[in-house]
């Protein structure tokens, strides 16, 4: 027997986390709460975008959506996971480009 996915409600009581992905093309999120689905966002990126580094494209990625969820981060914790390995030593970097100045 197979489940179809359905979005959980939120527990602002536990911890929420954004799984990240970016590409070529576009970015794809999914908010989670212990393994389950509460959200997601897939945008293709415009054409400016599109010469971006895959470094500034998960970056604006994860800008983008803490933007747009916001109203759940609000005095919650949260995790971000990314795939991409130099983006976890975002907060000892300098901000050089005028996106991570965002």
């Amino acid at each position: 027997m197979c489940n179809a996915p359905v979005l959980a409600l939120p527990d602002f009581s536990k911890t929420f986390c954004l799984e990240i992905d970016a590409s070529s093309r576009g970015i794809r999120v999914v908010l989670t709460q212990e393994g389950r689905p509460l959200a997601y966002l897939s945008k293709a990126l415009r054409p400016r975008h599109a010469d971006l580094s895959i470094y500034e494209k998960e970056y604006l990625a994860i800008l983008m959506d803490v933007t747009k969820w916001k109203h759940y981060f609000e005095g919650a914790t949260f995790i971000i996971k990314t795939d991409h390995e130099p983006l976890k030593h975002l907060l000892e970097q300098k901000l050089s480009t005028a996106i991570q100045k965002k």
